[in-house]
């Protein structure tokens, strides 16, 4: 019980929480009778790891994937032989997020009801991530962006390698940065998740462990190494795991064009009230410093929908103030709300343009910020109506981040 007491500890601090890392012999199917065994399980000694296994599709999240991690981690969580957890990703990514294609499909053949599910059981498997009472080590080899953060981040271990490449790109497809992100970006220092989450920025695995959001680094070359020993360990200890992650863990520094470097002006800029204000001070910079990442910076938001560019930096900042539970409660009824295309067209745009056809010019509606209505973002943030239930978590029975 004392042991469970410090994992509750654990969890409560975010600068603590760190990602689960594992492998080992023998690999089993979640769902024999799932014809693409989306999530396989890896078991041996007191430990289990979950393997996302959509490689061809870079292990985009599924409504059926949320729901067999769910179940499965609450197995796992009342097993008592179980020390520990481990989440990867198969091939060369290890989650590049929802599977928005699949979602933009649905949406054009009008099964809204399909996408609420998936947003629903996204997000309760992500609470019981967050209010885990066992170690979990997720292992970001490769793309992890949007809600392949929002399925690691929460955990107690996040090991980054020098294939990760992390990013929250969702306003560049007429969405909001969700699953969890509006908590997580809103905890980094300074306006860091601001900048992450108007940009869709791009952080290598070395920049994600110096802002906070990995806890550990290796080269993927080491990775087998890491596996072979996590394997062995027959623990519930949080400190155990973190030595042995610590054992070939490698000792790195930022190179010259790191988010390090630019933390001062990135407080600046993102920093200030409205986009448009920080698009201002952005211009600014670009042209007094002549950075090339302020450059960038300001073609990012310029190509941005307007209209998620505002809903995007007030989920940060009312991230700031809320706890778990409630940064997903909140997201759920702005991913409703998001898709609902009385409200905009937005994110079947983006989709369109960037994923669908590849044309990379979509037509935002409103298409310039100072066309966005106030009352429109409002109603991002507001209740869901009668035809729809609110997000219900356990709170009652776990609890939350503070």
């Amino acid at each position: 019980m004392q042991r469970f007491k410090v994992l509750a500890q654990v969890r409560r601090s975010l600068s603590t929480i760190r990602c689960p890392l594992f492998t080992t012999t023998r690999l089993v199917s979640t769902h024999d009778d799932q014809p693409h065994n989306e999530v396989l399980v890896e078991g041996k000694a007191s430990t289990r790891a979950a393997i996302l296994n959509r490689p061809s599709n870079l292990n985009a999240l599924t409504t059926n994937m949320a729901i067999q991690l769910k179940k499965l981690y609450e197995s796992w969580e009342d097993n008592p032989d179980i020390g520990f957890v481990i989440m990867k990703g198969s091939g060369r990514a290890f989650c590049a997020g929802g599977d928005v294609v699949a979602l933009y499909q649905l949406l054009n053949e009008g099964k809204v009801e399909v996408c609420k599910d998936f947003f629903r059981n996204l997000y309760m498997f992500i609470y019981t991530l967050g209010t885990y009472l066992k170690p979990h080590v997720a292992i970001l080899d490769g793309v992890t962006m949007g809600g392949g953060a929002g399925v690691s981040i929460p955990g107690t271990f996040r090991v980054a390698t020098d294939k990760t490449m992390f990013s929250t790109p969702e306003i560049h497809i007429g969405f909001h940065p969700d699953a969890g992100a509006s908590f997580y970006l809103s905890h980094l220092t300074g306006h860091i998740g601001e900048y992450l989450a108007l940009t869709g920025e791009r952080l290598n695995g070395i920049d994600m462990l110096a802002v906070g959001l990995a806890t550990h680094y290796t080269i993927s070359a080491r990775l087998d190494w890491v596996d072979e020993r996590l394997a062995k360990l027959i623990t519930d200890d949080p400190s155990t795991i973190d030595t042995s992650l610590s054992t070939y863990g490698d000792i790195v520094y930022p190179d010259k064009n790191s988010i390090v470097n630019r933390l001062e002006v990135i407080d600046k800029c993102f920093g200030l009230e409205s986009v448009e204000e920080i698009l201002d001070a952005l211009e600014t910079e670009a042209a007094r410093s002549k950075q090339e990442w302020c450059t960038v910076a300001l073609k990012k938001l310029k190509e941005a929908s307007p209209l998620s560019l505002k809903v995007a930096l007030r989920s940060v900042r009312e991230g700031r103030f809320q706890t778990l539970d409630e940064c997903l409660v909140r997201e759920y009824r702005m991913s409703l709300h998001g898709i609902s295309k009385p409200l905009s067209h937005d994110f079947l745009e983006g989709v369109r343009a960037r994923l669908v056809n590849k044309d990379f010019t979509p037509k935002w509606d409103p298409p310039t910020l100072d066309k966005v209505p106030e009352d429109m973002v409002d109603h991002y943030f507001s209740p869901l109506g009668d035809l729809d239930s609110e997000l219900k978590l356990p709170t009652h029975l776990r609890e939350a981040f503070i």
